[in-house]
């Protein structure tokens, strides 16, 4: 009886190492899992476009590269500083801040934790513990500034801005200089709404443009851009969508999207943080030719043998650096 009691206790005290074993394993694990914080820009989720990219890029992370992530939006933040200081204080090992409106607010932040990395997307800091991604806008408008050009009837095209800033100077640029390299006649209504957060601005504002004969409304202005594009339906003329393809929010309208990768630019950025707990480069800027920058399959339209040739041609221009995008 003594033997089997002795047995009996030499098991249960190796299931009990084993068990103190696997917690053991289990909390080293995680605590090696990288954690991510992102500050959402100013539309926060649903704005289908450039809040929702950046958080799927970090859903695509958490799911292939086991990172963990958690996010601020201003809704409930108030302000870009508050939101972005208390995903330091959480723990993360990289902040991420979604677009260039934040930067004064992450650089605050910046110099308060200097060892804390962070991440700005949209703009160039010169902090040493501040990383960007920037992205070569103008050079996906311009060709679908060019199918415009090439497809309009009534040689008239609107062009919606969020705000009248640097960065969306750029799409407006790349997208007249594509319409005109394709058809010097076209003309293009440019408008600034003031604000990323209004579809019903954006609705108004598109069917301004439609009543002055725009048969292709392009607007980078977030969710205002989303009044833009249902107008653009509702009135039967044709879209372009902004950042990611948004197709799907108006099927009838929308013939393509200029696409923004930064689903993919923040996907890489979190991989490369969960490998080797570092970013490659200080300051990234994505174009067509490094991936980062792309339209969205052509749908609704028809080129024809000489305007894809036309559109293949440009692409290649643009990539091998033979044709220039003044800005």
């Amino acid at each position: 009886m003594k033997r089997y009691t002795v047995i009996f206790a030499i098991i249960a005290a190796l299931l009990i190492n084993s068990g103190c074993s696997m917690e053991k394993a289990q909390s080293a694990a995680a605590k090696k899992r990288v954690k991510i914080g992102i500050m959402l820009s100013d539309a926060g989720l649903g704005d289908q476009s450039f809040s929702d990219a950046g958080f799927a890029g970090l859903e695509k992370a958490r799911d292939e590269q086991d990172i963990v992530f958690n996010y601020r939006e201003l809704a409930t933040s108030k302000t870009y500083e508050a939101g972005i200081e208390s995903l330091v204080k959480e723990g993360n090992d990289l902040v991420i801040g979604l677009g260039f409106s934040m930067q004064k607010d992450m650089e605050k932040v910046a110099q308060k934790y200097p060892k804390q990395k962070f991440l700005l997307i949209d703009s160039q800091s010169k902090l040493s513990n501040v990383y960007s991604i920037t992205f070569k806008e103008e050079e996906g408008s311009y060709l679908v500034g060019a199918i415009a050009g090439m497809k309009t009837k009534s040689n008239v095209a609107g062009f919606i801005g969020g705000m009248d800033v640097p960065l969306i100077r750029k799409f407006e640029k790349g997208y007249i200089q594509g319409m005109k390299a394709v058809n010097p006649k076209a003309k293009v209504i440019s408008e600034f709404a003031g604000t990323f957060d209004d579809d019903k601005l954006g609705e108004k504002m598109a069917k301004r443009m439609i009543v002055k004969k725009a048969d292709y409304i392009y607007p980078p202005a977030g969710f205002t851009g989303v009044g833009a594009l249902l107008e653009a339906q509702k009135a039967g003329v044709h879209a372009l969508g902004v950042d990611t393809d948004q197709y799907y929010l108006a099927e009838k309208a929308i013939a393509t999207s200029m696409m923004k990768k930064v689903d993919v630019a923040i996907y890489q950025a979190a991989k490369q943080m969960a490998k080797t707990g570092q970013l490659k480069e200080k300051d990234s800027v994505l174009g067509i030719k490094e991936g980062g920058i792309d339209i969205a399959p052509i749908r609704l339209i028809e080129l024809n043998a000489k305007q894809q040739a036309k559109l293949n041609e440009l692409r290649e221009g643009i990539s091998q650096g033979k044709i220039h995008i003044e800005l």
